[in-house]
């Protein structure tokens, strides 16, 4: 369909269960005809790599605050406390107050200071499954990383890494698509359970503090003395939920993605290791585990000849504008040596770009690097791959792989 008769078409809209059914068939397919489409809800996904990229920073848009929560009927709780109090879903000068106490531990230098300490933690549990044969790559390894390297972070016992790990997960589940009214009682819960645990972190850094970050965080923000105590959790949540979920997901479709072709990436990358980063960045763009950037249109937006009203939420969809064969040539094929931008796309844009970037880029190459320096003949157990999700946070199955 050629883009001027388009035009005079409206941009269709989908369920989210077409959408979630098979999201790069649709998006392939209507990306090609309009630049956004419309889901059930009302929201507009904009679908092409160039628009995306465009409107991360348009004054015609602004980050998401509570619009979302609450055309889902959430207007006061934990979920709408986290919201309205997160770095997460602010702008402006709330934002930049909210963001700036944690800006400097996250800093590409420091973070790189980091990577001895995950490589240790990524051999750690490759060496404790050996005797198995086999290990589950979400629980026992991809979940354990991000979690136990943001606990060290923020100075939490090792010992209660399982209780944090539980209810960050059960947390992050408000930030995806997949979650219904059923699930909110128990997310409801798992946010005032890890609220006050954090709470008691942050009691305890201002009585007695130590050479830690939160420590560091604790002292910045009493003296700049702009922060709630609410809002000084929040943050923290906010870091737990950007450093864990996420990459936990990521991990596991890397991994998948990359013995789904063992006898050609994989192979390769076992005789040059020194690929890994590039095998983290392409399997970053081919199956992101973050797919969607939100935003809300504060003014009407005009997009080849068709008009996303002001006041619309907006869900700049990553997912399909890294699968764009403007930007992308041959966007479906896994390209270990495909040209990427230093700034990853995944990552987002402006001042709301992933603060944890450098981090979970460190943890994905550790992980991958340990299986591989492990010289272990890995293979796919009966499952395969398996992501869902069109927007937002994506959930991955369990996977296991198995060695001889």
């Amino acid at each position: 369909m050629s883009s001027q008769y388009a035009a005079f078409l409206a941009p269709p809209t989908l369920s989210y269960q077409s959408l979630n059914a098979a999201p790069h068939d649709l998006y392939r397919k209507h990306r090609s005809e309009f630049p956004f489409v419309q889901r059930e809800c009302g929201v507009f996904l904009v679908l092409r790599a160039k628009d995306v990229q465009a409107l991360i920073s348009d004054p015609r848009t602004r980050q998401v605050e509570t619009e979302l929560a609450r055309a889902r009927g959430i207007s006061a709780g934990p979920v709408m406390d986290l919201v309205s109090n997160s770095l997460l879903f602010s702008n402006g000068d709330v934002h930049r107050r909210r963001r700036q106490p944690l800006s400097r531990c996250f800093a590409f230098r420091m973070m790189e200071g980091l990577r001895s300490n995950v490589r240790s933690l990524a051999q750690e549990l490759v060496t404790h499954k050996l005797g198995d044969g086999e290990m589950k790559l979400r629980d026992d390894y991809a979940a354990a990383i991000p979690a136990i390297t943001i606990a060290s972070i923020l100075g939490i016992p090792r010992c209660d890494v399982p209780l944090f790990t539980s209810l960050s997960y059960r947390v992050a589940k408000i930030l995806t698509t997949s979650w219904t009214y059923d699930d909110l009682p128990d997310i409801e819960a798992a946010i005032t359970e890890l609220s006050v645990y954090v709470s008691g972190l942050i009691d305890d850094r201002r009585k007695r503090p130590r050479p830690d970050f939160l420590s560091d965080y604790v002292a910045s923000i009493d003296e700049a003395g702009e922060m709630s105590a609410l809002e000084a959790v929040m943050q923290i949540i906010s870091v737990v939920l950007g450093g864990t979920d996420t990459t936990r997901a990521a991990i596991v479709i890397m991994v998948g993605l990359l013995l789904q072709q063992r006898d050609g990436v994989w192979q390769t990358l076992r005789h040059y290791p020194d690929m890994v980063p590039a095998a983290v960045s392409e399997s970053l763009r081919y199956e992101p585990s973050a797919a969607s950037i939100p935003r809300l249109a504060v003014a009407d937006i005009e997009l080849a000849g068709h008009v996303i009203p002001r006041g619309s939420p907006v869900l700049l969809s990553t997912m399909s504008a890294m699968r764009d064969p403007d930007v992308f040539a041959d966007p479906d094929r896994f390209d270990l040596v495909r040209p990427m931008s230093k700034w990853h796309p995944v990552f987002g844009g402006g001042e709301h770009r992933c603060l944890g970037e450098a981090l979970a880029r460190i943890e994905m190459e550790e992980a991958l690097s340990a299986l591989i320096n492990s010289r272990l003949d890995l293979e796919l157990g009966d499952q395969q791959l398996n992501v869902h999700g069109h927007a937002g946070i994506r959930q991955v199955d369990e996977l296991v792989v198995r060695w001889r």
